[in-house]
């Protein structure tokens, strides 16, 4: 079944929105990761933080909410929670640097079976260079890479990196419209698969080898 480019991100974001528990203080980085937002349940409180300063972001505003002084790090307009806060890049980068974010949601060009991330330099294009990613990362307990599996059909999750690297041996768990996968001393090993995937695509499409759990489950959709 062909998805569409919307699905295949609500698809990716509504699992991500899965993995916060009550309480938890969870970065966003730019793109497909902030329309997590969106998902998590109201059942629980998540505390969104940006790099850019504040604490306490909301869904994605309609155009009625849209505030052009209330930003995320990439730019684009959010809405902020009651009780939110806003603060210098001092202070966001000591919530950062300090432990104190419990996970963090990042987007990826490449993956490797190591844990090894590279999502700054994009091949043949200027950039200005990784951004607060590389300290997202390392002082995030958890670190979750949430992106489409592949790029114009060419692996995202590789065997080793070829671009150059955000950080090394960072990346605990990859989510993709295909399927979930933990990020191990042993490999990284597929625990949930998509609906609309099976073992054999997700294995065609994966550069690094795969280790099958023994209670692979179905990926909620």
């Amino acid at each position: 079944m062909e998805l569409t480019k919307e699905r295949v991100r609500e698809i990716i974001a509504r699992r991500v929105a899965k993995e916060f528990k009550d309480g938890d203080v969870v970065n966003l980085g730019i793109g497909l990761p902030t329309e997590v937002a969106n998902y998590i349940p109201d059942s629980i409180y998540v505390a969104l933080q940006s790099e850019n300063g504040l604490i306490g972001m909301g869904p994605t505003p309609c155009e009625a909410e849209e505030d052009c002084r209330i930003s995320n790090a990439g730019g684009s307009l959010v809405t902020i929670a009651p009780g939110g806060c806003f603060f210098d890049s001092f202070t966001s980068f000591g919530i950062i640097r300090g432990g104190h974010v419990d996970a963090t949601v990042l987007g990826a060009l490449q993956v490797d079976e190591k844990g090894n991330l590279a999502n700054w330099m994009v091949p043949g294009k200027m950039v200005p260079g990784m951004g607060g990613a590389m300290d997202l990362v390392v002082g995030a307990k958890k670190v979750i890479i949430a992106m489409e599996h592949t790029a114009k059909g060419a692996p995202k999750i590789l065997k080793n990196c070829t671009l150059p690297l955000t950080a090394a041996s960072e990346v605990n768990m990859i989510i993709t419209e295909k399927g979930v996968m933990e990020v191990t001393d042993k490999g990284i090993i597929l625990k949930e698969l998509s609906p609309y995937s099976s073992i054999e695509d997700i294995e065609n499409s994966t550069e690094a080898t795969l280790i099958i759990d023994e209670d692979l489950k179905v990926m909620e959709v």
